[in-house]
């Protein structure tokens, strides 16, 4: 069994096609199939079902995939490893962030990582905190930037936490408020709001604010994606809480300051074990140091 062979049934898992997997393997077709069936016939097992129209891993291939991952994930390490001997970093390095994230600008640090490491390849990952958490517990990406309550701390994961900022009101320039200079809670609760699905952590700083002042307000749009929230906004839609870092790139809104706003700590986040070269690299980059 070869890690190639390895290499080419997680390409067509992940394309759910044997051309895109080839294209991506940077091999013709023929050879991708010759080395697939190959190894099927060592493992005494078809891997892939295949028709006319689709693609899809039957239940031994469902088996193999995550051992096929493991081993390319570790035989790329090892590759990494050997090469930070003689101090150059390679390897994969994956980032997850929140779409907000403004404590950190990440494309001027991918720039200098880039410029530093160019044998490094670099994937990123925009998610909701509490996924991102969880990703990197479980070791699917190495480093991430969150945005989560003040009161709250990501867990099972090593955590710096890079700032704090209290959230401002955005709403459309022909909203009620548009006008007002400041609000609180209070008056904002008889408002209607665009918000981030229920039980995240984006969500959370804004629910847990109004709890505690002992109000409730009705979140008339939910929506998972941040630039779309922006744009139900912009269209009068209701309110938003936003960060006033996320909100200064922003066109086309009003920011009202919040006498009593929520606030939300913003975190860069690292596994607690299975460190790359280029995640480490990535952290010290950051000014932090990995093995803490």
């Amino acid at each position: 069994m070869e890690l190639q062979q390895m290499r080419y049934v997680v390409a067509v898992a992940e394309t759910n096609s044997f051309t895109r997997a080839a294209q991506r393997c940077l091999v013709v077709q023929s050879a991708l199939s010759h080395q697939i069936a190959r190894l099927e016939r060592e493992l005494g097992a078809r891997l892939f079902e295949r028709t006319s129209r689709r693609v899809r891993l039957t239940p031994a291939g469902a088996a193999f995939l995550p051992a096929a991952r493991q081993c390319l994930d570790a035989a790329e390490r090892a590759a990494a490893e050997v090469a930070a001997t003689v101090g150059e970093v390679r390897g994969r390095l994956t980032v997850g962030l929140i779409p907000s994230v403004a404590a950190v600008d990440v494309p001027a640090v991918l720039r200098e990582f880039h410029r530093r490491h160019p044998k490094a390849r670099i994937s990123l990952d925009v998610g909701a905190s509490d996924e991102l958490v969880e990703q990197v517990r479980q070791g699917e990406i190495m480093v991430a930037f969150l945005g989560i309550p003040v009161t709250a701390r990501p867990r099972g994961v090593n955590a710096r936490e890079l700032a704090r900022e209290r959230l401002v009101a955005v709403v459309s320039p022909d909203h009620p408020l548009a006008g007002e200079t400041s609000v609180d809670l209070g008056r904002l609760s008889s408002e209607a709001f665009v918000d981030l699905p229920a039980k995240t952590a984006g969500r959370a700083q804004s629910d847990l604010a109004f709890a505690a002042a002992g109000l409730t307000r009705e979140v008339a749009f939910e929506v998972t994606n941040a630039d779309y929230l922006v744009r139900l906004v912009r269209a009068g839609l209701g309110v938003a809480l936003l960060p006033p870092s996320f909100v200064a790139g922003l066109t086309g809104m009003v920011t009202i300051e919040i006498t009593d706003a929520p606030a939300r700590a913003e975190y860069v986040i690292w596994g607690r074990e299975g460190h790359t070269p280029a995640a480490d690299a990535f952290l010290e980059l950051l000014g932090v140091e990995p093995a803490r």
